[in-house]
């Protein structure tokens, strides 16, 4: 936006072009040396805003001067420090930085010279120090907005971990991973996102582990986006994604601090999104998706075990609704006699076909679920459960379903929920469908088919240029200890390879087998023994 030149008119001038702006229009903007012309833009730009205050006050040495800030989103008592430190400036000392160096008893100062920087930090919770005579104003970081409590994230909890959770204040969450790495290799770049919203994000990286073409990669996409408003992290993990289309997610979300720095530790790259506790994680895998962060806090018997059990869930959860219809219309031939007689004798008085009792079932489970989900948490179980009970008996016995497709449908709903994320969940419960469709024209041959078509599209799909089924195709041997199985901590000695990263070693490659080579508690007491014959 061009600055009007004369100088006189300069301010009305501004006024009549500038009616309901947005802070990118503010750009270029500078502030005023008078302070009335200021305030006068000001009231104009926040005309109907009751909760934008403005403070006028004199100062000792009678210079004016304004305070400005969001009523809500700054600490009161530190704001009237401020302003109480401000009022008895003595003569000459009106100077802004005079104010900045002497005077303001506040930690955190910035000096702006515009009005998109200066409303930016103001509308996000500092408070604005603008002293008449002065084209540079002063922004103060005393934010006091509400916010929640840190708790134990619902969507992700453990037996064994940690119990916190991010919360809605990205400076909150910024500061739990900074606990979590306590080092300066921790780097977080901050970018502003949305004309409205003016969302913070940050990209939070490990500086020399972390592949730099992807931190640059993931950083110009986000910075490339440009929408009124971003209110969720979904915003932008949809935008920034590689294939649009896919029901595969291409970006892992979390709000657990110790997912979010394993995530940073093996070279990836984490996204805070002011206003959300989930924190998108870039690039993702297939195989993530089936990693929960308790694996690692487990033996590693244990957790390879219930990897496995997830794998087998995962299977079950996307082909056995198919599997039944295809069998029960196509190939009865597989099914052992006795069985067979069993389900033709449930399937004897119902009028519909196979794939239309499947379909009647999945969609009632998957309102049933829904339900559950938005109604309050008094009453949404009990509606699941009772709701998913009383529908299926009563279907049962009014001839609609089979008993049979109940229990199916019932074993892969339980099926579904073993899988950790949510998203992926989500995905193969999408997929079922197409493939249950397939079965009923084509039998098994019609799920092979629908089978190839995703294990292709997943073959070919990227996040940010990481194949999604990394390491298992292409084919990394040395990276399959943390994949179909969970070696012990002694041989994950070396980060991912596929991920490109800087630094590969995690661990002291003599650490390794070091306990057990010693002999452990019998190596300390042999030692002792022998000690002991040799000084007799």
């Amino acid at each position: 936006m061009k600055f009007p030149r004369k100088e006189k008119d300069r301010i009305q001038e501004l006024i009549d072009t500038i009616d309901a702006c947005s802070l990118t229009e503010l750009e270029g903007i500078p502030l005023f040396p008078e302070l009335e012309d200021n305030v006068t833009f000001l009231k104009h730009l926040f005309s109907d805003c009751s909760d934008f205050v403005i403070r006028e006050f004199k100062q000792k040495n009678s210079v004016h001067a304004i305070a400005i800030f969001v009523d809500g989103l700054i600490d009161t008592k530190e704001v009237n420090q401020a302003l109480k430190a401000l009022m008895i400036l003595e003569d000459g000392d009106d100077s802004i930085e005079v104010i900045e160096e002497d005077l303001l008893p506040v930690s955190q100062i910035a000096k702006v010279d515009d009005y998109k920087k200066l409303l930016q930090a103001v509308l996000s919770g500092d408070t604005g120090i603008l002293v008449d005579g002065n084209t540079e104003a002063l922004t103060l970081g005393i934010r006091g907005a509400e916010k929640r409590s840190v708790n134990e994230p619902e969507g992700e909890a453990v037996i064994r971990g940690p119990r916190e959770g991010f919360i809605e204040n990205i400076r909150t969450n910024t500061s739990m991973l900074r606990r979590k790495l306590k080092t300066p290799r921790l780097k977080m770049k901050s970018i502003v996102v949305g004309r409205e919203s003016n969302t913070n994000v940050v990209v939070a990286f490990l500086e020399g582990i972390t592949d730099p073409q992807l931190v640059e990669e993931v950083s110009s996409r986000i910075a490339k986006i440009d929408i009124d408003a971003v209110l969720e992290s979904g915003y932008i993990e949809e935008l920034i994604q590689d294939s649009m289309y896919s029901p595969f997610p291409q970006v892992k979300y979390s709000e657990r601090p110790d997912t979010v720095a394993g995530a940073l530790l093996e070279g990836r790259v984490a996204i805070f999104v002011d206003g959300t506790p989930m924190v998108l994680l870039a690039p993702a895998t297939f195989w993530m998706m089936m990693q929960a962060n308790e694996d690692y806090y487990e033996r590693f018997q244990m957790s390879t075990l219930v990897r496995w059990l997830r794998y087998l869930f995962v299977f079950i959860s996307l082909l056995t609704p198919g599997v039944y219809v295809a069998i029960t219309t196509f190939h009865q031939q597989m099914i052992p006699t006795t069985l067979l007689l069993s389900i033709a004798a449930a399937r004897e008085s119902i009028p519909f076909p196979a794939i239309v009792e499947a379909l009647l079932m999945e969609i009632a489970f998957e309102a049933l679920r829904e339900a559950g989900i938005r109604l309050p948490k008094t009453v949404g179980q009990a509606v699941s459960i009772l709701g998913a009970l009383v529908v299926g008996q009563a279907a049962v016995q009014a001839g609609i379903v089979s008993a049979p497709m109940v229990i199916v449908v019932s074993i892969t709903g339980i099926a579904s929920f073993t899988i950790p994320h949510f998203n992926a969940a989500i995905a193969l419960r999408m997929l079922r469908f197409p493939i249950m469709i397939a079965a009923s024209i084509l039998g098994i041959y019609g799920i092979l088919v629908v089978l190839l078509i995703i294990i292709g599209h997943m073959a070919n799909l990227r996040s940010f240029g990481i194949p999604y089924l990394s390491p298992l195709a292409p084919l990394s041997v040395g990276d399959l200890k943390d994949v179909l199985i969970r070696s012990p901590w002694a041989e994950l000695q070396k980060r991912p390879s596929f991920m490109g990263i800087q630094n590969a070693r995690r661990m002291d490659a003599g650490f390794a087998g070091g306990i057990e080579r010693d002999k452990g508690q019998e190596g300390v007491q042999g030692n002792k023994h022998s000690n002991e014959e040799g000084s007799s």
